[in-house]
């Protein structure tokens, strides 16, 4: 019998995993995710809210948080918000991020192999699948103007001083789970990491679904 779980209980769980948040961050994440909630609950929900996840590769964390916060938007029925991922250079979707979330209940099937992979994201069965790949954030395929771009590691903070099309700027760093690469604990740090930027996808998207519904 599979170990992988439905995702309906991943996500139940990274639901349940962002309560705990405020209790367990510093004061200066839980701003910077609050910052970003509130500036996602005040797009207008009439016309798409775009989301940009960026890293150096775009090949974990990004990818990471591409998937979860889309997750996240339908399950509390942010249905305006839209996510992608891009990086300062385009890599591949690396083989222990795939894995690591195909585990979580993601459903990922290959449309392109090759050195750069094209994937199909299927998540919420109600909800339409999504390509992802390894992109540069500015090529037109990957990009909306307006976006929030949430920088998830501190080499792109420091490469992107400007986001080129980006409304909103916001930094929420992530340690690479690429450290433990040929490690017997690569399985298990690649698992942490993905519950972690979940939890935190979850937080945020449930914080903007109060905020609006509270001005309703």
């Amino acid at each position: 019998m599979s170990s992988t779980p439905p995702l309906e209980f991943t996500l139940q769980r990274l639901h349940e995993l962002s309560e705990s948040l405020p209790g367990q961050l510093d004061s200066n994440r839980l701003d910077e995710l609050n910052a970003l909630a509130t500036w996602l609950s005040e797009q207008s929900m009439d016309e798409p809210t775009d989301v940009m996840f960026i890293c150096t590769h775009n090949s974990r964390r990004s990818h990471m948080g591409q998937i979860w916060a889309q997750a996240a938007a339908w399950y509390f029925e942010q249905n305006d918000i839209r996510t992608f991922s891009g990086g300062t250079e385009a890599t591949a979707f690396h083989p222990r991020a795939v894995e690591a979330m195909r585990n979580l209940g993601v459903r990922i099937a290959v449309l392109d192999s090759g050195v750069n992979p094209r994937y199909a994201i299927q998540l919420q069965d109600e909800y339409p699948a999504f390509e992802a790949l390894s992109q540069v954030h500015t090529e037109l395929s990957n990009r909306a103007i307006g976006f929030a771009a949430v920088m998830t590691c501190d080499e792109a903070n420091g490469a992107c001083p400007i986001v080129e099309g980006a409304s909103a700027r916001f930094v929420l760093p992530y340690l690479d789970p690429k450290v433990s690469d040929g490690t017997d604990v690569a399985e298990e740090t690649y698992r942490t990491r993905a519950l972690e930027i979940g939890a935190e996808c979850f937080f945020v998207m449930k914080q903007v679904a109060m905020r609006r519904a509270g001005r309703g």
